[in-house]
């Protein structure tokens, strides 16, 4: 007993850290956090100060003059915004649901040893990580083959599936799932997709949420499909929408000299509204990852624990 007791002293006093290194790793971490978090607050403030205060001192944490001028330029353009804004949900959530099916499928059928054109499969899904078709290969697919220009699908089906992510959940649940639990569901009687549905899936949500975090992403950033095959002016998602706007801002801006007196007169929000674009970009999703947070903590500990 005396000798169990000083094992785990020696392992308490092992794993210890020192007061000196606690600050250390405090004071590191606040740094590291500031660094993510004063640009942030910074674009806030930018976004929020005058053009002509900005044209005088540059920018600056304290602005000369506050200004409501960015918002409510892009204001004027509110119904198109909010149905932007639609667009963008609509297509985040059903692409990161039928992504995360799609992948998550595909990851957990070339992950099964039973499976007999497994290796094949996975040369197949490896070969796009390594060569790629080409812009004309894919744009023709999407519109002469699929035929799915300006519809949603079009901005949907193009980022649902990725190599990447097939190959991190083929690997999670080849690691995670051992063949004992699938043998064992198939003697209870279980068919494939209840053992998909009712097994292998709640056993893998930290993997599933870190996906489904990267197609949240990637679908609310994209405005490259929405550049290639939306034309119809009611299916544009917001990003593609306000880079029109900000466009727009620096087409009148170099041709101030051609539009007369009007022109010269008219005071734009170039600069801020570029800051105020990034606001109305990255807090909505940056509102969803307290949502996935604990799936990571869970994911960090897989593993970790052994009974």
């Amino acid at each position: 007993m005396n000798k169990k007791n000083q094992e785990e002293s020696a392992i308490l006093r092992y794993n210890r850290i020192s007061k000196p290194a606690n600050i250390l790793f405090h004071v590191l971490f606040i740094i590291l956090s500031l660094t993510c978090i004063i640009p942030l607050i910074f674009v806030v403030i930018i976004s929020f100060t005058s053009e002509a205060s900005i044209q005088q001192v540059g920018y600056s944490f304290i602005p000369k003059e506050w200004s409501l001028g960015a918002y409510s330029y892009i204001w004027e353009a509110r119904e198109s915004i909010l149905r932007a804004y639609g667009i963008s949900i609509l297509i985040t959530v059903a692409g990161t649901v039928l992504g995360l099916f799609l992948n998550a499928s595909m990851g957990y059928v070339l992950s099964r040893s039973g499976f007999k054109l497994r290796r094949f499969f996975t040369y197949v899904v490896l070969i796009p990580m390594l060569f790629s078709g080409g812009m004309i290969s894919f744009y023709l697919v999407v519109v002469r083959f699929l035929n799915i220009k300006d519809t949603l699908w079009a901005l949907i089906l193009p980022l649902a599936v990725s190599s990447f992510y097939v190959v991190i959940l083929r690997t999670f649940f080849h690691q995670t799932i051992p063949d004992a639990i699938v043998e064992s569901a198939k003697i209870d009687g279980a068919s494939q997709l209840v053992i998909f549905f009712r097994i292998v899936l709640p056993i893998s949500l930290p993997a599933l949420a870190t996906i489904g975090l990267f197609l949240t992403f990637a679908y609310w950033n994209d405005w490259f499909n929405a550049l290639l095959f939306i034309d119809n002016g009611k299916l544009v998602p917001l990003q593609a929408l306000l880079m029109r706007i900000e466009k727009d801002i620096q087409f009148i801006q170099k041709n101030l000299s051609t539009l007369g007196a009007y022109g010269n007169t008219m005071e734009l929000p170039s600069e801020t509204a570029k800051m105020a674009i990034v606001v109305l970009v990255t807090l909505p999703i940056a509102c969803t990852y307290p949502f996935f947070q604990k799936y990571f903590v869970s994911g960090l500990t897989v593993g970790a624990v052994k009974g």
